[in-house]
């Protein structure tokens, strides 16, 4: 297990509950970018970093989804991840982001919303968002390039109940846009915090090497 640094309590929240209707009938959670499936690729980052507890949020092909998970070099060594299915995964996102808060510990200051389609995302990514957190003053923290708004979104323990009242397949979005004068952005110089994979041609994309930062 990777060691952390004392600091505030955040949760990572990987959600991979999705059907990948874009897919066409393919899980793309489970494809693989540049060798490397998708998803292990957002555990492996979320295990990785100073992230106090990591919540994988299932879906859609649980069963794979969590095999692949419980195959991930990082997720053996750590004992800070618990897998957690989303029955309810076909209402939408939202229903993943109140799945995945219900399980995290008590003692939480904030959860890292982290999509598990967006295979670029590093462990310095989400640790530049933490180090961007403070626990005395907490803010919506969230990475921001050439005045855009990315993600993953790192939400202080306030917001839980409004996380925990959202519906649809929007995820947090309409939230971050009523709340924007509390929100902290960070600059970053990377594109990891845009580029996702919905559709095989996005896939095919993804297997080249490209200037992501």
């Amino acid at each position: 297990m990777t060691s952390r640094m004392s600091g505030p309590r955040i949760a990572a929240l990987v959600l991979a509950a999705g059907a990948s209707s874009r897919m066409r009938g393919s899980n793309k959670l489970l494809r693989a970018v540049q060798g490397v499936p998708m998803i292990e690729r957002a555990v492996s980052a979320a295990v990785g970093s100073r992230c106090s507890q990591v919540v994988v949020v299932t879906g859609w092909q649980a069963d794979l989804v969590q095999s692949t998970v419980r195959a991930v070099p990082a997720f053996s060594d750590a004992s800070n991840v618990a897998i957690v299915h989303n029955a309810r995964y076909a209402e939408g996102l939202a229903s993943s982001i109140r799945c995945a808060v219900a399980a995290v510990a008590d003692d939480a200051e904030a959860v890292l919303v982290q999509l598990a389609d967006m295979p670029w995302l590093s462990s310095l990514d989400l640790n530049r968002l933490i180090d961007s957190f403070d626990p005395t003053a907490p803010s919506i923290v969230a990475p921001i390039r050439d005045g855009r708004r990315g993600n993953p979104v790192l939400w202080p323990r306030r917001h839980f109940a409004a996380l925990t009242a959202l519906q649809g397949d929007s995820g947090a979005r309409e939230l971050l846009l009523q709340l924007a004068s509390e929100v902290r952005t960070v600059p970053f110089e990377t594109d990891a915090i845009f580029a996702d994979v919905d559709t095989s041609e996005d896939l095919a994309m993804a297997q080249a090497p490209r200037p992501l930062r």
